[in-house]
């Protein structure tokens, strides 16, 4: 080797070895967020996206968050969890109740009637999670966001304008606890994932479904059904629980920069604003059921009185299921109403 090509062969390696931190710590960490929403839905569109976009603002293109909506990654939304839990997937947002009896605190807050306001009850489930649920139901992954979706009702083929109208009507519920409630409020329950609801209605597998209005865009519920039941008064007939969840060794592994941009983006701000997003996406949703010219039929407060009265064994057994785990069902019913009441609720 002639002296030219030594001293080029010599700086090309210093140069290389000099570059070398740089260009890793330049390198972008890639995560893989999975969900079962189709990407035009308020969740995806309108929570999920916009929060992965301020996370990787925060570290100036070191990190990228790919979306695979719609369960592109396989599986079917009952998987997600364990999708978080085993790595398949870096993130996950579910519905905590498709995997039943699983999580039973958090379905304190699915209870009937239970939610007021819907980020008041999301600020109220955060907070549970990080004094109690992190630590225990959720010891398998990191929990980024837990909220709760606005007030549920229920969206039917023939009216339902009082608790006789739901003797004998096929009721899709999403979780254990709803499923149960519309048991004992005289429907029939089917248990199925909100992807399920279309088909489901179109070939008569379900007369009628509970949602929130927001996502009966995503599942084309106002075009499927005719009518809409809501409830006066303060309280919803019911919510579902939601959370935003990563693989935790993945989590502990990222670089501490990223680590904190995630945890600044998440928390009680993600689950408030996700919360908020859910319930201001039900008027415009509602507004497309108002236009087709649907029924929409609001029980009054005597009428919503008699569905509470009926509803209360729900509670009960819940209490009883609660005991049989070791908790305190009462207790945790009080901590969660008192945490709402403070948040605003």
């Amino acid at each position: 080797m002639n002296r030219r090509t030594l001293v080029k062969t010599v700086t090309a390696a210093a140069l290389a070895l000099g570059l070398a931190p740089a260009t890793l710590s330049a390198q972008e960490v890639t995560l893989r967020l999975h969900q079962f929403l189709p990407p035009p839905a308020p969740v995806p569109a309108h929570i999920l996206k916009p929060w992965a976009a301020a996370v990787e603002a925060r570290v100036d293109g070191k990190l990228k968050i790919e979306h695979y909506d719609a369960m592109s990654l396989g599986g079917r939304p009952n998987d997600l969890i364990d999708q978080a839990i085993d790595g398949t997937a870096d993130l996950i947002m579910t519905v905590v109740g498709y995997t039943p009896g699983r999580f039973p605190k958090t379905e304190v807050f699915e209870l009937p009637f239970m939610m007021t306001n819907p980020v008041a009850t999301a600020k109220a489930f955060w907070q549970l999670v990080e004094s109690d649920l992190q630590d225990e139901e959720y010891k398998d992954v990191k929990i980024l966001g837990a909220w709760v979706h606005g007030p549920g009702m229920i969206h039917s083929k023939e009216p339902i304008a009082s608790l006789e109208d739901m003797a004998g009507k096929k009721l899709r519920g999403p979780t254990r606890v709803i499923t149960d409630m519309l048991n004992e409020l005289g429907a029939t329950p089917v248990g199925m994932p909100l992807p399920a609801i279309p088909e489901s209605l179109s070939k008569g597998v379900i007369d009628a479904t509970v949602i929130p209005w927001e996502v009966t865009t995503a599942v084309r519920v106002s075009e499927l059904v005719g009518n809409h039941t809501e409830f006066g008064g303060p309280e919803a007939l019911y919510t579902a629980t939601i959370i935003l969840a990563m693989n935790k060794d993945r989590y502990e592994s990222l670089p501490e920069d990223i680590r904190a941009a995630i945890d600044a983006e998440s928390g009680e701000v993600l689950s408030a604003f996700a919360s908020q997003v859910m319930w201001d996406y039900d008027a415009p949703a509602r507004q497309i059921a108002v236009d087709r010219g649907n029924n929409i039929v609001t029980l009054d407060e005597a009428e919503v009185a008699r569905w509470k009265e009926k509803a209360q064994p729900v509670i009960d057994r819940w209490v009883a299921d609660m005991d049989t785990k070791g908790i305190d069902g009462r207790a945790l019913i009080e901590e969660a109403k008192e945490l709402i009441v403070k948040n605003g609720g």
